[in-house]
């Protein structure tokens, strides 16, 4: 099996998210408690690949040559799963509650490849 890194993404200036923040809070709850019972069945149904159910990221520094700097992205989280190809891992992912009951854009898998040899 291979593994993949699956990124959660969202963006702030979306029109889901802005949707998402105009809701009347007890509104809003009752979304996250479904949205969040969602996410629990579909961790559920897909336990035997999900190698590490990730977390949610915070705030971004970026580091470069000039030094130490804030930044924004639109990285919201991340997990780690297995798949015996990259489109079997993708199909994991279909209709996620990531962007089906919450606003997030959208969730892109990436192969973790080996380090290569040093020799």
């Amino acid at each position: 099996m291979k593994k993949f890194l699956a990124i959660y993404l969202g963006s702030m200036h979306d029109d889901a998210f802005k949707k998402w923040q105009a809701m009347p809070e007890k509104e809003r709850k009752e979304v996250e408690q479904k949205g969040m019972a969602a996410w629990m069945k579909w961790g559920t149904d897909h336990q035997t690949a999900i190698l590490d159910n990730g977390s949610p990221l915070g705030k971004t520094k970026k580091i470069d040559k000039g030094g130490v700097s804030d930044t924004k992205n639109a990285l919201s989280g991340w997990a780690v799963v297995q798949a015996e190809s990259h489109d079997e891992a993708a199909k994991l992912f279909e209709n996620h509650p990531h962007f089906t009951v919450f606003p997030g854009e959208s969730i892109e898998i990436m192969e973790c490849l080996p380090m290569p040899k040093m020799e």
